[in-house]
């Protein structure tokens, strides 16, 4: 489809293009101490932009921009999660106190932005697109994780950012110039054709550009060993910032990842629906599995050491990536709609856990253990919200965390036997997990003086702890409506050359 045609089926990008200009020009005319009115006009955009995806025809799948991004059910399940990340972390910025001595006309835009190169990654289907879309999210991201310019902590967070962010998109740049070079398109459907009729001898070539693909791939998503930026930046942004890095950039990659390896580096079996398989003579899926559980090993044993709690969960991120890379390798439509599920649980009880972080930072100026003593009798609201993410994020029922964790380990099982091992590892690691997790209720609830007065948040952090717990919960007892709307969504544009 040209660009004059593919406009009329763009307009959710084309209305949050024009909040992001509205955002700017608002900006313009507020003083800085007002520039916080900004981030609901933000807020509000975001809102009109997810009714116009929930209104756009589930029955199309088309390619836009001559064949650049295509629109389909699956890239719009992505596009609905992105925009729910960013208005729940928009809402919470205006009442994130580490802002306040800043304007915040500039990091609401920036937030606008990294929405749409979300939506650009999530719906890529070639390897310019998938650059670009990757630059966008990373450039607006290293300024927005040194946004609090007094802060040394921050400065190194968006220096070591920049840095590796450099560095693997760079790798990651040589490995898809090995792809064009070896096939002669950088459209996927016409490199799969290219690669399927190739012979056995560009084999190592293609390996070799996968693992270079995989360095860019895995930075977005925290993978092991392209994840050591990651606990230095999250600790030193700001704890908004740090909250939707852990969510909405992740979504984005995995969809971008599940979409390049079915799609180009195997046959798109699994993009056929629920029992759909893909078969592929690379050794890709292999190379995941490994990286799956170096990943879920390191963030969580890291994890156990960390006497703050900000970087405690930054490396249980990390450790929450190998559990969604687990069930890519099975390469069947079971295990994407694992994923898709999982992010879905994971939007909520991880932000949810960031925004207690918020709060508790709010009223100690800390985050280390330290901090949350004692925290459960003194806010026994924020007390009883934080006992419910950690104990999801654990992946104990009956909570969200349950759910996504078993679809996980489901879709191995019916993968077959060569699969099992990564369900025992994945059991290991949620047992390994417990320790810190639980260490955090052990802290607010048995350690400290208990306080005389009892605390409660203002009614929008109140209101937006509990819109996150409800979810957390509930999901973990009647999952219906979600599990049927991720089906629904497992259709994917699929073109036959």
């Amino acid at each position: 489809m040209n660009n004059l045609q593919s406009l009329s089926y763009y307009y959710p990008e084309l209305l949050l293009t024009v909040v992001i200009l509205a955002v700017i020009i608002y900006d313009l005319f507020l003083k800085s101490k007002d520039s916080g009115k900004v981030g609901w006009l933000l807020v509000f955009g975001l809102v009109a932009v997810s009714i116009a995806i929930y209104v756009q025809d589930d029955g199309i799948t088309t390619t836009l921009f001559t064949d650049a991004i295509v629109l389909d059910p699956f890239s719009s399940f992505f596009k609905m999660v992105i925009v729910l990340a960013t208005i729940l972390v928009s809402i919470f910025s205006l009442y994130n106190d580490e802002l306040n001595d800043y304007r915040k006309g500039e990091y609401f835009t920036l937030l606008g932005i990294v929405t749409f190169g979300l939506f650009l990654m999530v719906s890529s289907i070639d390897l310019v697109m998938v650059y670009l879309s990757i630059e966008i999210v990373s450039i607006m991201s290293f300024v927005l994780a040194g946004y609090l310019k007094q802060s040394t902590r921050s400065n190194e967070a968006a220096l070591k950012y920049v840095v590796y962010g450099a560095f693997s998109s760079g790798i990651m740049l040589f490995g898809l110039s090995y792809v064009y070079g070896l096939t002669g398109s950088t459209n996927f459907f016409q490199i799969q054709q290219a690669l399927s009729s190739s012979d056995q001898g560009a084999s190592t070539a293609i390996i070799i550009s996968v693992i270079m693909i995989l360095a860019g791939f895995g930075y977005k998503v925290s993978a092991v060993p392209f994840h050591f930026w990651t606990p230095d930046v999250y600790e030193g942004s700001p704890t908004s910032i740090t909250a939707y890095l852990s969510v909405a950039p992740k979504a984005g990659a995995l969809a971008m990842m599940i979409r390049f390896f079915n799609q180009v580096l195997a046959d798109g079996g699994a993009m056929a629906g629920l029992g759909g398989v893909s078969t592929t003579d690379l050794p890709w899926a292999n190379i995941i599995s490994l990286i799956a559980l170096v990943t879920m090993t390191v963030g969580n044993v890291v994890a156990i050491q960390q006497d703050n709690v900000k970087r405690m969960l930054a490396y249980s991120s990390i450790a929450h990536a190998g559990y969604m890379l687990l069930a890519m390798p099975v390469m069947s439509g079971d295990g994407i709609y694992a994923i898709m599920l999982y992010v879905f649980m994971y939007l909520f009880m991880n932000l949810g856990a960031f925004f207690v972080v918020i709060t508790i930072k709010n009223k100690t100026q800390g985050e280390s253990f330290d901090d949350y003593k004692g925290l459960g009798w003194e806010m026994p609201l924020v007390g009883g919200v934080m006992t419910l993410f950690m104990v999801s994020l654990t992946g104990l029922p009956p909570t969200a965390g349950f759910i996504g964790k078993f679809y996980i380990f489901a879709s191995l099982i019916n993968g077959g036997e060569s699969f099992y091992w990564l369900v025992v590892a994945g059991g290991l690691n949620s047992v390994i997990s417990l320790y810190y997790y639980l260490r955090v209720v052990k802290v607010m609830y048995f350690e400290g003086e208990r306080k005389e007065t009892i605390l409660f948040p203002s009614r929008v952090i109140t209101g937006m702890l509990v819109f996150t717990a409800i979810p957390t919960l509930i999901l973990g007892i009647y999952w219906v409506p979600v599990a049927d709307w991720i089906e629904n969504s497992l259709v994917f544009f699929i073109q036959t050359i």
